[in-house]
């Protein structure tokens, strides 16, 4: 797997209390929200209104994207691992889940080659917006090697392992690490490992 390009954004692998769960926000989407959001994309909480929208690359954020329920105009409850973008709902229907806690460890592939001397750097995200073309739904947002940030500097994510599995190596073309938030929105950025 570490050599094929095959992104599935951001996975949660594991929480120090054993307890990774989604949170669930009533009315997490605005009616007809324009952009879609893909499952294990970066999102943040709207200043504006409280609701969830997708995050940029280097900027604050709160969790990933796990998925959406609505009841659509004809009274039909639907449920998708993403947001499809200018999608109504009735108003009061709409559930979003992410997962929110900057405990989280996550498995993020890369998108280029990375040593394991990458434990403890901070990378921002590449590819943020974009979906998997061969999985419906599925985040392509991958780590972006090139996007590492210097001493003093602040970037979306800290890497704190690799993935445990046989074809998983560092060095490898696409190495899936675990990382976890370093610019969270809502809590103090983590500082530099000496």
């Amino acid at each position: 797997m570490s050599a094929t390009n095959a992104p599935f954004g951001l996975r949660p692998a594991f929480h120090p209390s054993g307890l990774d769960r989604a949170q669930a926000l009533a009315g997490g989407i605005t009616s007809g929200y324009s952009s879609n959001i893909w499952k294990g994309q970066p999102v943040k909480y709207s200043a504006s209104n409280g609701v969830i929208i997708p995050s940029t690359a280097g900027s604050a954020w709160s969790g990933a994207f796990a998925g959406v329920e609505w009841t659509d105009s004809t009274g039909r409850r639907r449920v998708s691992n993403f947001w499809p973008a200018s999608t109504t709902y009735i108003t009061g229907s709409c559930v979003a889940y992410f997962y929110n806690d900057n405990n989280i460890v996550y498995e993020i592939q890369t998108d280029a080659t990375i040593a394991q001397t990458s434990i403890g750097n901070e990378y921002n995200f590449s590819s943020i917006t974009a979906p998997t073309t061969s999985t419906v739904g599925l985040s392509q947002c991958t780590l972006g090697v090139s996007t590492a940030v210097g001493n003093n500097a602040q970037g979306d994510m800290r890497v704190v392992d690799i993935g445990p599995y046989a074809d998983n190596a560092w060095g490898d073309s696409y190495v899936i690490v675990r990382v976890v938030n370093a610019y969270s929105q809502f809590f103090g950025q983590f500082t530099a490992i000496a």
